[in-house]
């Protein structure tokens, strides 16, 4: 736990924000020339040409062009596509055209897509978030709060490869404890050095990279202590990326006695899942990602290791995460839809695959997600979580090496998984 800066922050605002105008306009008029119809859909360009019609975005990019991201602040910071490849290059996050072009909003939760968000946890429980006092655990009780879903954050620092961004948020839990807190958010886009540091291998030279970090903070700006008796909040992060047929998630984990490490895998959310679609295997497990069946899974902090991912056969993309893992912490919420029995013995990292429900699904889209432990915070305190997307594309054999390095499996074995 640390604490900011704050007098630094307000006093840099003022020139920041005049700054940060500044290069959103001129993000805005460099695509103005470039429409949908220019570019394929499923292409970064695409994808680019769509969201400044109806947000400022802010563009970080590689020295050559190649590797590029498009953040919203209106859309809470988040991070809502990258590439590896410039404009033709394919997109990674999932983006919600229909919903962000109605310009309305929705009452549960506003799924508008983006491939790294900052939510807050639990969204189950008796300290849930998501459900008001009283309520019920199911979907027409379930609310997104505001705070992750609908507002705009303030930019407070922006350059090329950089980007700020602060918000005070106030949320009341199931059991009805207040919560007063600032979030702050600073994504960096990485170089391809940084990102070999980081696997623990170099990519291959024909291989084409964007690795990114957030870097997620709450601070308590209240006047109450959060304990385990009043609750807790924590920093979820969540990343929407483009289902497929071909695409299949990877969630390595701690192998080891279940009487010492507990069960391997928490896959209860949303009932069981089909044999055809979570397949354990020794230290790893692979989940569809098709985004035709809703499926959740996660590993506690005693399972969890710091990297998952997924790879698409189709298009022949790799992706890994990364993420904090703080050592001899155990305490983490649980998000399970009932009164918990461990409310504070939830799961560290998650996948999630969307799919119907009643006949409708959110998307389709599949979530990479990982938490902070809980943040029992006293007044003024600061919990920080950081959150890391990679995503490669080339040749096979070396696309190979990454995953065999880094996720223990070959892509010949996730692919063939189902």
């Amino acid at each position: 736990m640390i604490n900011l800066n704050t007098m630094h922050l307000l006093a840099t605002i003022f020139l920041a924000m005049t700054l940060t105008i500044q290069c959103t306009t001129k993000t805005s008029d460099d695509k103005s020339d470039k429409k949908m119809t220019d570019f394929e859909k499923g292409t970064f360009g695409y994808d680019a040409a769509f969201l400044v019609k109806y947000q400022e975005m802010i563009t970080l990019q590689s020295d050559d062009g190649k590797a590029r991201m498009l953040i919203s602040p209106a859309y809470q910071g988040r991070v809502m596509t990258s590439t590896t490849n410039g404009d033709e290059g394919m997109s990674f996050g999932w983006i919600n055209y229909d919903l962000i072009a109605s310009g309305k909003l929705q009452q549960h939760i506003n799924p508008f897509g983006g491939e790294d968000r900052f939510w807050i946890g639990p969204e189950g429980g008796q300290f849930s978030v998501f459900f008001k006092t009283g309520t019920r655990f199911v979907l027409d009780d379930w609310f997104t709060p505001g705070d992750v879903d609908t507002v705009a954050y303030d930019v407070v620092k922006l350059d090329q490869k950089h980007v700020v961004f602060t918000h005070n948020a106030h949320m009341q839990n199931y059991s009805g404890t207040n919560f007063d807190f600032r979030m702050d958010r600073q994504i960096d886009l990485f170089s391809d050095s940084k990102i070999g540091e980081i696997l623990g291998v170099i990519p291959g030279s024909n291989i084409s990279t964007i690795g990114y970090q957030s870097i997620n903070m709450i601070t308590n700006t209240g006047d109450n202590e959060w304990t385990q008796e009043t609750g807790a909040i924590s920093i979820w992060m969540l990343g929407m990326l483009v289902p497929s047929p071909a695409a299949t998630i990877v969630m390595p984990y701690r192998t080891g006695d279940v009487e010492k490490l507990g069960p391997i895998v928490n896959d209860k959310y949303f009932g069981a899942i089909p044999e055809d679609r979570m397949k354990i295997e020794d230290g790893v497990i692979f989940l569809k990602a098709d985004g035709k069946n809703r499926d959740k899974i996660g590993l506690r902090p005693s399972r969890a290791l710091p990297f998952a991912g997924s790879y698409d056969e189709e298009n022949e993309a790799l992706t890994i995460i990364s993420f904090t893992i703080p050592k001899d912490v155990t305490e983490y919420v649980s998000s399970m839809w009932e009164i918990q029995d461990e409310p504070f013995g939830g799961d560290l990292v998650n996948a999630y695959n969307d799919g119907p429900v009643d006949g409708k699904a959110l998307g389709p889209f599949y979530e990479l997600e990982s938490s902070s432990p809980a943040a029992f915070l006293k007044p003024g305190e600061t919990m920080e979580h950081t959150h890391i997307t990679m995503h490669f594309t080339g040749p096979k054999d070396e696309l190979d090496a990454i995953s065999r390095a880094v996720l223990g499996a070959g892509l010949a074995e996730i692919a063939g998984a189902f």
